[in-house]
């Protein structure tokens, strides 16, 4: 069954089974450097502040990339990489630390996934990996490191924009896109492109005006002479004087020129020619220059298509690598799936399909507007979703895995955003965003997630020292375990004593405290009108999607 993965694609792909997929396109984060902000808004149409980071695209050189850094030899090692690769990165690695620690950060977060992907690949399978000039050319050189540099099929060039001011050098208007195979017994179909309106005044020249269109002519015959029927005299026109033959038998010939398929020069002794008509042409074999497919950002934006990411890739390009790559039943992966333009083109195309994403938000609209609604798809019967904890159990195992993940779902079920990396949080793990009437802007509520089995009252008043620090309207508690009767009677003091929010004769109050288990069984925060993400607002994952 098709299945959508909520989670980071590192831990789920080491529980795949090895040569399992057939086609993996990903579209990861470019260290670019950039922060991508959602287009969050309220029903005023007011964005949310700066500081929401639904995507963010910078990289440090801190601990935890440090240690996987030191780590890659061992795992190239371990992957069937020769030695000579794992010494090789060594080296890089030590010039890089010095010169761009930042491009090691992200080059060491690639290639962690990378192993796994060629690993999971059938024998016959490829990768497409979607990138753009600012760290292709390391990127690059690493997966000629893992897939072997003859595994190297094509470095696709997609013209995304038709142009770009830039004033000290030229404008930026393509991305990258490498494919590599498994092996050299990989799956290959011909496919084909538009012709460009200038090809087709240029060649498709002829028109009889008989309702056929237009056309041009190619050759009726072949190099090298033939005994047979081929290589006999047609029409008063002896091939084999030529040194050719018919590519046609005569009593086809005979029929071409029946059905006025054949042009006949004004010159007697000029060869006739086949009518190629521009309606019956399937275009010319895909080139690895792409110009004939417009991103989505020149296109209408009130393009069906769109979901309102600023990376969202068009349907047309995944379809054309699909197509190219894979057969119907085979499965393609996207690691980085974010709004699932992959998945909607290998449903279409009758392949199978897994998605992975590090975002729930990206989870939950890509099953509710992609699968659901566009797709027509059931939850349950044509795909499932895993990874997403829907009981009290299933989020204590994601606590145990990954207490970071289980901080950024816990927060993001209650509509909130994440707004910290991992580490020093200030004891902020997100925050709530609402409108507040003769308000410019919009209001917050801090939140922050314990998901241990020891919270004290000192967590309390913490928290009520960040809600003052922050000069926000509102905190908000997020505990895995319902406290005991003592306890919860302390937490009460402790959270009326910040007061009450008061709006239009409605009372908030300013601290609240919510359990995992109430937030699973539907239970909110109690804050004004919230800007939230079910309202049609969109979201950016780690993906361009």
């Amino acid at each position: 069954m098709n299945r959508l993965y909520y989670g980071d694609c590192l831990a789920i792909m080491q529980d795949m089974p090895l040569g399992s997929v057939d086609l993996i396109y990903l579209d990861p984060p470019f260290n670019s450097n950039r922060d991508y902000n959602a287009i969050y808004k309220d029903e005023t149409g007011r964005p949310l502040p700066d500081q929401i980071e639904a995507f963010c695209d910078q990289w440090t050189l801190d601990d935890e990339r440090e240690r996987a850094v030191r780590q890659m030899p061992i795992l190239l090692r371990e992957a069937g990489i020769g030695d000579e690769v794992a010494e090789f990165w060594r080296l890089w690695m030590n010039a890089l630390r010095r010169t761009n620690p930042r491009l090691l950060a992200y080059l060491s977060y690639m290639v962690q996934r990378i192993l796994p992907m060629r690993g999971i690949l059938k024998p016959t399978g490829s990768l497409y990996l979607h990138c753009d000039p600012t760290a292709s050319h390391y990127i690059k050189v690493m997966l000629d490191a893992i897939f072997g540099h003859d595994n190297f099929r094509s470095e696709i060039i997609w013209k995304r924009s038709h142009a770009h001011n830039s004033a000290r050098h030229w404008g930026p208007v393509h991305d990258t896109i490498f494919f590599y195979s498994r092996t050299n017994k990989y799956h290959w179909n011909r496919t084909y492109q538009a012709y460009d309106p200038d090809y087709i005044d240029r060649f498709f020249k002829f028109n009889d005006n008989d309702g056929r269109g237009r056309y041009w002519t190619g050759d009726l015959t072949g190099a090298g002479k033939r005994n047979g029927p081929s290589g006999q005299p047609w029409c008063g026109h002896d091939v084999a004087a030529k040194g050719r033959h018919w590519a046609y038998a005569p009593d086809e010939l005979d029929r071409l020129d029946a059905n006025n398929r054949i042009y006949w020069p004004k010159s007697q002794s000029a060869m006739p020619k086949l009518k190629r008509y521009l309606n019956e042409a399937k275009g010319i074999p895909a080139q690895d220059v792409l110009s004939d497919v417009p991103s989505l950002q020149r296109m209408s934006t009130n393009y069906s298509e769109s979901l309102g990411y600023a990376t969202q890739k068009p349907l047309e390009l995944l379809e054309r690598i699909i197509s190219a790559s894979s057969n119907p039943g085979d499965t393609v992966l996207d690691p980085f799936c974010g709004c699932a333009t992959t998945l909607e083109a290998a449903h279409r195309l009758g392949r199978n399909w897994i998605g992975i994403d590090i975002a729930i938000h990206a989870v939950k609209r890509v099953a509710k507007v992609r699968l659901e609604d566009r797709l027509r798809l059931v939850e349950g019967t044509d795909f499932m979703i895993e990874g997403v904890p829907r009981n009290l159990e299933g989020a204590r195992d994601l606590w145990q895995r990954d207490k970071y993940h289980f901080q950024k779902w816990a927060v993001e079920q209650v509509d909130g955003f994440v707004t910290t990396r991992r580490g020093s949080d200030g004891g902020i793990d997100g925050r709530l965003y609402f409108a507040r009437p003769n308000f410019p802007e919009l209001r917050s509520m801090v939140i922050e997630v314990k998901g241990g089995a020891n919270v004290g009252i000192s967590v309390v008043r913490d928290l009520r020292g960040v809600l003052e620090r922050e000069e926000a309207d509102m905190a908000g508690l997020i505990v895995m375990d319902a406290l005991g009767r003592r306890q919860a009677a302390n937490f009460a003091r402790e959270m009326a004593a910040a007061g009450d929010l008061d709006i239009m004769g409605m009372a908030y109050p300013r601290m609240q405290i919510l359990t995992v288990e109430e937030i699973l069984d539907g239970r909110r925060f109690l804050t004004p009108s919230v800007a939230a993400r079910g309202s049609g607002q969109t979201v950016l994952p780690l993906t361009g999607g």
